[in-house]
C-alpha cells in the first residue's frame, strides 16, 4: 500500500464514519499521511483525528479511535495506534520498503508524455482541461508541462494562447529574457524551478556543474545510479528488492568502491576517476589539494558513515512522489516536481555514498547489496520520469 492508497485507505475511513452517524463532521477532500515524526511509531502517521475534532465538537482521542476501530479492519493494516494528543500511527503488513521498490520498478514501463508510470494517477480522470495562457515563453512552458501532468492524472488538457493576459489561466512571472542560449534542458529547468510568482534567472549558473546548480544535481544522481547498476553488472549481481534497513551502519564500507581488481565503470566524482578530465584523484580526496571533492564523492574508506540509515529519507522521497505529482497537476504548479526531484536527489547520492550498494574489498554481493541496489535504481526511475515530465532528458553518462 503506497502513501496514496492508505491516505484513500484513512478518508474512506472518515466517509465511512459520517455515513455511520458515528461522527458528525464534513468529509475533507484530502488526508495527508507522512512517515511518524518523534515520538510515533508505525509506517505512517495521520493528524486528521486532530483536524477533525473542532468540527466534531469531542476530543481528538476520541475521533482517533472511531477511526483507529475502522482502520483496523482494512486489509493490509497491521496495527494502528494513538499517540500523542491524537495522532494515527498506523503500521502496515510485509515489507513495506521492498514492496514500495517493487512497485516503482514494476512501473518503469512508459506512462504518460514517455514519462514513468510510476507516480501516475487518477486525480483527473475523466476530466478535460483547456489551460489559456498569454503569448510569452515562460508561460506556455509552464502551460505545457502542466498539460503533461493532467494527462499524467488521468485527464485531457490542450493549451490555447490568448490575447488578453488577464484572462490566462497561467500568468507565471515573465522571463526577462529569450531562455533559448542556456539550450533545452537548462532552459527549461530555468522557467520552471521557480514558484510562478518567483522571478526567473537566466544566467550560466543553470550550466555549471556542480553542488550549487540543482539540475546538474538532479542529472548527477539519475547517472550515478545508472551507473551503479552497469558497475553490479561487471561484478556479476543484479538489483532484487529486500530490506535495506540496514544499508548504513557505524563504519559501514562506502559504496563506490568496487572489489578488488574488478573492472567497474567509472563516472564523475567516483573513485578511479579523477575531478576533472585530465587530472587524477584518488578516493574521496579532490584532484588539487585544498579544493572541495566532487559532488558525490565518498569519503575516505574508513570514514563512519553517518548516524542513521541513508536508504529512510530516500525511501520517503520515492514514496511521496505520487503525491507531488497530483498536487502539481491540481495547482498548475510544475515547480513543486522540481523541488521535490532535487529531494530525491539529494537522498539518492547520500544513499550511493553511504549506503554500501555496492561491496568492498574482498567483499562478496549479497542480499543486502542486491537490495539497496533495487532501491537505487528506483530513485533512478523517479528521477527520470520527473524529468521526462518536465520535458527534459535524463542522461544515464554525465
Amino acid at each position: 500500500m503506497t502513501p496514496v492508497e492508505l491516505s484513500h485507505t484513512v478518508l474512506r475511513a472518515v466517509r465511512s464514519a459520517v455515513d455511520a452517524g458515528e461522527l458528525a463532521v464534513a468529509v475533507p477532500e484530502t488526508v495527508k499521511v507522512a512517515p511518524p515524526g518523534p515520538g510515533g511509531c508505525g509506517d505512517y502517521a495521520t493528524n486528521v483525528a486532530m483536524r477533525l475534532a473542532r468540527p466534531a465538537g469531542r476530543p481528538a482521542a476520541e475521533v482517533a479511535e472511531v477511526l483507529r476501530t475502522r482502520l483496523m479492519r482494512v486489509s493490509g493494516v497491521r496495527d494502528v495506534a494513538v499517540t500523542g494528543p491524537g495522532f494515527l500511527n498506523i503500521s502496515l503488513e510485509g515489507d513495506v520498503d521492498a514492496a514500495l521498490v517493487r512497485r516503482v520498478r514494476g512501473a518503469r514501463g512508459v506512462g504518460a508524455e514517455g514519462g514513468s508510470a510510476y507516480g501516475r494517477g487518477d486525480a483527473f480522470a475523466g476530466r478535460t482541461v483547456t489551460l489559456r495562457v498569454a503569448d510569452e515563453v515562460r508561460a506556455q512552458v509552464v502551460a505545457e508541462v502542466v498539460a503533461r501532468l493532467v494527462r499524467n492524472q488521468g485527464g485531457e488538457a490542450g493549451v490555447v494562447v490568448v490575447e488578453n493576459a488577464r484572462a490566462a489561466d497561467i500568468r507565471p512571472v515573465p522571463a526577462p529574457a529569450d531562455p533559448a542560449p542556456l539550450g533545452p534542458a537548462a532552459a527549461r529547468w530555468a522557467l520552471l524551478y521557480p514558484a510562478p510568482h518567483d522571478r526567473p534567472t537566466l544566467g550560466d549558473e543553470h550550466l555549471r556543474q556542480r553542488e550549487s546548480n540543482p539540475l546538474f544535481r538532479v542529472r548527477y544522481a539519475h547517472a550515478r545510479t545508472r551507473a551503479a547498476s552497469r558497475n553490479a553488472a561487471q561484478l556479476g549481481y543484479s538489483a532484487e528488492p529486500g530490506p535495506v534497513q540496514n544499508a548504513a551502519a557505524k563504519d559501514a564500507p562506502v559504496q563506490d568502491a568496487p572489489a578488488q581488481n574488478a573492472p567497474v565503470e567509472s563516472t564523475p566524482g567516483a573513485p578511479g576517476t579523477s575531478a576533472t578530465p585530465g587530472t587524477s584523484a584518488t578516493p574521496g580526496t579532490s584532484a588539487t589539494p585544498g579544493t572541495p571533492a566532487p559532488l558525490g564523492t565518498p569519503a575516505p574508506l574508513g570514514t563512519p558513515a553517518p548516524l542513521g540509515t541513508p536508504a529512510q529519507p530516500l525511501l520517503r522521497e520515492i514514496a511521496d512522489h505520487p503525491r507531488v505529482l497530483a498536487q502539481a497537476a491540481r495547482e498548475y504548479a510544475p515547480d513543486r516536481v522540481a523541488r521535490h526531484l532535487v529531494g530525491v536527489a539529494d537522498a539518492t547520492l547520500e544513499f550511493l555514498t553511504y549506503g554500501a550498494v555496492l561491496p568492498t574489498g574482498e567483499e562478496k554481493p549479497s542480499a543486502a547489496h542486491r537490495a539497496r541496489l533495487a532501491l537505487a535504481e528506483a530513485a533512478g526511475t523517479v528521477l527520470a520520469g520527473g524529468l521526462t515530465l518536465l520535458g527534459i532528458d535524463a542522461p544515464e553518462h554525465l
